[in-house]
């Protein structure tokens, strides 16, 4: 049963069919997104809808084992994660870059936001909500 509505039908539906492991991107709007998953493009305008607006609806209907982000969002030293890491339920795991947009072709879907700010960008690994 839904708890809440979410931003567009094609999210809500593969959020609704996602099993224990698969991959759902979210990424801003320069984020290349490879030949493979499926692509929802929510993006209306720069900026529109923010990355933490999109973040914050999923996450309320998505249960989340594990999160990836790109070690590049967290400064240059690795230590200062992104403000909007703090609504993810858990430490996100770091990775380069490079590595990021590698695994984003196991994605079961990416989304695309208005986002403009670079790295705002996650890989959430569903869980199961037992």
């Amino acid at each position: 049963m839904k708890r809440s509505a979410l931003l567009h039908a094609e999210l809500s539906q593969v959020i609704a069919g996602m099993g224990h492991g698969d991959l759902l991107v979210i990424g801003d709007a320069g984020l290349p997104i490879p030949a493979g998953p499926l692509r929802i493009d929510l993006a209306v305008a720069r900026g529109v809808p923010r990355f933490t607006e999109v973040l914050d609806a999923v996450l309320s209907e998505l249960q989340v084992e594990r999160a990836v982000i790109a070690r590049e969002a967290c400064g240059v030293d690795g230590l200062q994660r992104p403000a909007w890491s703090a609504a993810l339920p858990l430490a996100p795991e770091q990775v380069s870059h490079a590595q990021f947009k590698q695994l984003c072709r196991a994605a079961k879907a990416m989304v695309r936001t208005g986002e403009c700010t670079p790295y705002a960008n996650v890989l959430l690994y569903a869980g199961v909500a037992f």
